[in-house]
């Protein structure tokens, strides 16, 4: 078992993910000595060398720094994104250095912490925003490791010298979940994702009820009524339920809009919050998330009254329904949307509030095997756009699959006005076209393309006016 107390160096291999990036600042918080290596520059890398870490691009351990190379004083954080063959992890396990896995050291930290970890195929990273946004406000010492940039914040984490509750977001992906023992759980969604590494639906969903059993006792745990049926309620904790709308102990009911307001009242166990409104634009989707994020904060002891006043105050997360360009002559919104379901429930949520526009949607898939598992139902998912850009494979960790590239879903999509593009013949299509909303979606490097389409469209919406 590590002692993080014996630590005084951390090097991370991977530094530039969302997930290692929050742990390299909680360690530069506690005063450790920082540093990693990720492939390529990003603004996030240049965030956390100016915040004191030493991060090069390069696979070569020459370019480590020698402080780093002392085995008894280091711990290596690796993510599973990065080859198995890394030359530096190589050498770091050659040279008998303490190598562990991002989930492993999360699971360290929060382990005498009370943890609430938020869990599901999609989501995770909304409602674990805004339960620690919640928390932070109404006083509560918290720290938050969450897997996007908090537009209240600038950041992807909350650190307190003394923390009471430790947010985190329960990641399935390579069992990483499985590595924490919450004192609060929630479940999203549990739709099927990651089927190369749990190889069936089945395995995926015994692993979602491993985690729930991992819930410590006297706990709680909270799932989505749509889960309730995959799900089983361990008998050692308090297991409630939440909804967009419904008999569940949590939901929304008596939505509605006043000129540019929409509201909505949010039903507790035995209370009611009339009239509440959000810091973002709600949509069916981020209602939904408010909810599991309401219920979360009060079963961790938050007023009613204090859950409704945070929320008007959330600002949301870089790449969550992320609203870059919103004029008379045209809107352009961000998402991290990358599972059939996910895409659904966006493109829905973005209907509910520009309704009658023409939503031009730009999608890149990510991962051969999602692209090849699940084909039909992302040209299901995208069917609901008026027309449709679609780009190529983005492939994280995986090498290509024979036969699978984008024209597995674009062939598939039932729209009349659709097409295939590269990445950087973007700017040129979309110069060609009309538009009245534009939404981008996807988890690859679809996000270095966000701020010169902000540039693009905000003019040509100008010009739209």
């Amino acid at each position: 078992m590590i002692d993080l107390g014996e630590i005084e160096n951390v090097y991370l291999v991977g530094i530039g993910g969302i997930g290692m990036s929050a742990l390299a600042r909680y360690f530069l918080k506690k005063g450790l000595r920082v540093g990693g290596y990720d492939r390529s520059a990003t603004m996030l890398t240049a965030e956390l060398i100016k915040e004191g870490c030493d991060v090069h691009y390069k696979e070569d351990i020459r370019l480590v720094d020698e402080v780093f190379c002392d085995p008894l004083r280091t711990l290596i954080i690796y993510t599973p994104a990065v080859p198995a063959g890394h030359k530096e992890l190589a050498y770091f396990r050659q040279k008998g250095h303490q190598v562990k896995k991002r989930s492993e050291v999360l699971g360290l930290i929060t382990r005498d912490t009370k943890t609430t970890a938020i869990a599901g195929s999609h989501g995770k990273t909304t409602v674990s925003s805004m339960i620690a946004h919640i928390l932070c406000q109404s006083g509560t010492r918290c720290n938050a490791f969450i897997g996007g940039i908090m537009k209240n914040y600038g950041s992807n984490v909350i650190l307190s010298p003394e923390n009471d509750v430790t947010v985190v977001e329960a990641d399935e992906f390579d069992h990483s979940f499985l590595r924490l023992t919450p004192s609060v759980a929630v479940v999203t969604s549990c739709d099927p994702d990651h089927l190369d590494i749990y190889k069936d639906y089945s395995s995926l969903i015994a692993a979602f009820n491993q985690f729930a059993e991992q819930v410590k006792t006297g706990g709680h745990l909270i799932l989505n009524e749509k889960v309730t049926g995959m799900i089983k309620s361990p008998g050692n904790v308090k297991t409630y339920t939440y909804s967009l709308n419904g008999k569940t102990d949590f939901h929304a009911e008596n939505r509605g809009k006043s000129g540019k307001s929409h509201f909505f009242d949010l039903v507790f166990p035995g209370c009611r919050i009339s009239h509440l409104t959000l810091g973002i634009l709600p949509g069916t989707v981020n209602i939904e998330n408010a909810v599991a994020a309401s219920a979360a904060a009060w079963v961790l002891g938050i007023d009613p009254v204090n859950i409704g006043r945070e929320l008007a105050s959330y600002q949301g997360v870089r790449r969550r329904f992320d609203i870059r360009v919103k004029t008379p002559g045209g809107v352009y919104i961000d998402d991290y949307a990358h599972h059939p379901e996910e895409i659904k429930g966006f493109i829905r949520s973005v209907r509910e509030i520009f309704p009658g526009k023409k939503i031009t949607g730009i999608f890149q898939p990510h991962l051969y095997t999602r692209t090849r598992d699940f084909a039909d139902g992302f040209a299901d998912s995208l069917g609901g756009l008026d027309e449709l850009i679609l780009l190529d494979i983005y492939p994280a960790r995986e090498e290509p699959v024979p036969g699978v590239t984008s024209s597995l879903i674009f062939d598939k999509v039932m729209l009349k006005r659709k097409q295939l593009c590269s990445m950087n013949d973007l700017l040129t299509v979309l110069s060609k076209h009309h538009y009245e909303v534009v939404v981008t979606m996807g988890a690859g490097d679809i996000d270095r393309m966000v701020e010169p389409l902000e540039r693009f469209l905000a003019e040509r919406a100008t010009v739209n006016e």
